[in-house]
């Protein structure tokens, strides 16, 4: 639980006090690789953080995955977009490695929010950030060749490409594995 209390300490500072709120609010849990935090259809009831291990969000449209985000260790995991309004969820959650995460249900977020001294402030903080990627990945989709979305994807995941089957990282770029092997290819041929 070090890494969480460090993670949330990068946003509000944590007094011991807070620290004992947090422990007795979040619970581990152990997933083996492939299990699926969420799937699509129920409703997230919990927000995630990754101690050790590493998941993908994807969701099916007409019979083909289609990988949109990545978490790694140090990392929050949630759909908000179910978790806040309590509706079913379009997208599914899924351990790429066995897994160690914390989980931290919504009726326990709200007494975060309330107990943790800074726990409202933290919240914002942490929900801004992902409003921010979110937009700045649906813009990627709509302005960006796919060339500079793997650059992206390298800039903003440098330490775990080598960890993701490279079709997964060709679904989140949005283009077929054997395009990801050629911009690889040019890519290469540049440095």
């Amino acid at each position: 639980m070090d890494l969480l209390l460090k993670t949330i300490q990068q946003y509000v500072p944590v007094s011991s006090n807070d620290e004992g709120i947090i422990r007795a609010l979040f619970r581990e849990q152990k997933l083996k690789k492939g299990e699926h935090l969420l799937a699509a259809g129920q409703i997230c009831k919990n927000i995630f953080f990754i101690e050790k291990g590493l998941v993908r969000y994807y969701a099916t449209f007409e019979g083909e995955e289609r990988t949109s985000y990545f978490n790694k260790e140090g990392e929050f995991v949630c759909d908000y977009s179910s978790f806040l309004p309590q509706q079913p969820s379009q997208t599914n959650i899924q351990a790429l490695e066995d897994s160690t995460i914390y989980t931290i249900s919504k009726t326990n977020m709200e007494l975060f929010y309330e107990q943790v001294k800074h726990g409202e402030r933290f919240g914002r903080l942490a929900i801004g950030e992902v409003f921010v990627s979110a937009i700045n990945q649906i813009r990627s989709f709509y302005i960006d060749s796919p060339e500079v979305r793997y650059q992206t994807f390298l800039d903003k995941f440098p330490d775990i490409g080598q960890r993701i089957q490279q079709y997964h990282i060709a679904s989140y770029v949005g283009i077929k594995p054997q395009s990801l092997s050629r911009i690889r290819k040019r890519l290469a041929g540049k440095h």
